[in-house]
């Protein structure tokens, strides 16, 4: 998705950064003299800033959210993964974007210019949803689909990163698009297409990134009013939310160790009063889970 901005056609290296070849077009393009602007910072625009890393002189990147990774992280988080960036010679203008372009100069919203030889337009997707709602489907920022897979039109099934679905941790309808729940997705809607049986009713968001050596790890929604429990130093954040008595989200960075088992019980809508999770709030850990529970993680069925 490029967003339309006054002066855009006078960039001449201008670069969207989503395929193979929009990354071999940049690094053909860039020098070790290059200042490069990037639009976005979000999963794209800072793993394309990862990647410019010492091939180029500078970087910025622009973001009209408040914070970095603002789609995934919270204020303490994104803090961190930015003083992180920041140390690694990344910088940030935050809270502002591109108001206008003339050749190499970019006006910000904010009034401040900034002057670059190379321009990465890194906003993000859109779904296409034309086919469905041509034909009459439902759509909002995807393709509705429920459990099944289905769209409200008769014997029409959507899977995959153009679908908004259910997100169980939010009791919410989004576009969640991640390779894991398209899989899933993609798997219901072949069997019911084909005659079958099957639901996909425990999808949630996820992501797992890293940058310059320090990860971070996120699952499920932060919804307002829910508990929170906070483990913290200058190398790690863990937080993890709860409501209604279940586990309904994490964010974790600098420590990777057995998230899936965080993961596994926000999928599986499991009740805390049956695990042990005074022990899981300092280390997930398959000891702190029952034995009927262990047993059904080590045979792989979460």
């Amino acid at each position: 998705f490029i967003p339309p901005m006054q002066g855009l056609e006078t960039v001449q290296n201008k670069f969207p950064f989503m395929t193979i070849d929009d990354a071999l077009a940049l690094e053909k393009a860039v020098t070790p003299e290059s200042r490069v602007l990037i639009i976005g910072a979000g999963l794209i625009g800072l793993k394309c800033a990862e990647g410019l890393h010492g091939r180029v002189q500078q970087i910025t990147v622009c973001d009209l959210a408040p914070r970095v990774l603002s789609s995934i992280l919270d204020d303490k988080c994104a803090a961190m993964m930015q003083k992180h960036l920041e140390a690694n010679g990344i910088r940030f203008l935050l809270g502002t974007s591109a108001q206008s372009f003339s050749g190499n100069s970019a006006v910000m919203q904010n009034g401040e210019t900034v002057d670059f030889d190379v321009l990465v337009l890194a906003v993000g997707v859109r779904a296409n949803t034309a086919i469905v709602k041509n034909a009459g489907g439902s759509v909002g920022r995807g393709i509705l689909v429920d459990d099944a897979c289905r769209t409200n039109l008769p014997d029409v099934y959507a899977a995959g990163d153009c679908t908004e679905y259910h997100d169980i941790s939010s009791d919410s309808v989004k576009v969640m698009a991640l390779m894991p729940n398209a899989y899933m997705q993609g798997h219901t809607a072949g069997v019911n297409m084909a005659g079958g049986a099957a639901l996909f009713d425990n999808a949630i968001p996820m992501n797992s990134i890293g940058f310059f050596g320090l990860h971070c790890h996120t699952a499920g929604s932060q919804p307002e009013g829910c508990e929170m429990y906070e483990e913290a130093d200058d190398s790690h954040i863990k937080r993890l939310f709860v409501r209604d008595g279940r586990l309904v989200g994490f964010m974790l960075i600098g420590h990777m160790h057995r998230t899936g088992i965080y993961t596994a019980l926000i999928r599986n809508r499991t009740p805390l009063s049956e695990v042990d999770f005074a022990r899981l709030k300092i280390e997930p850990q398959l000891a702190a889970l029952s034995a009927e529970y262990r047993d059904h993680v080590l045979k792989g069925a979460v």
